[in-house]
């Protein structure tokens, strides 16, 4: 299991769910778009603090971003 593609595919999923462009996760997050982009992708390797900021912008638990998607 690559972590990084389940965090990244977490983070887009739960992102569009709450209808957020990039840009506007961006804002809200205070990570570059670039950085989400990366992240969404799975090119990125998230720290633990930038996990706990992301879930916190997100709305959700850090936990949520390292479930497996188990939606198939």
């Amino acid at each position: 299991m690559d972590m990084r593609k389940t965090v990244g595919g977490n983070v887009r999923r739960i992102r569009l769910k709450k209808g957020l462009t990039q840009e506007q996760f961006a804002e809200i997050s205070g990570f570059s778009q670039q950085y989400i982009s990366g992240l969404e992708q799975g090119r990125r390797n998230p720290t633990v603090v930038t996990l706990y900021e992301l879930a916190t912008a997100l709305g959700v638990s850090h936990l949520d971003l390292l479930r497996p998607d188990r939606s198939g």
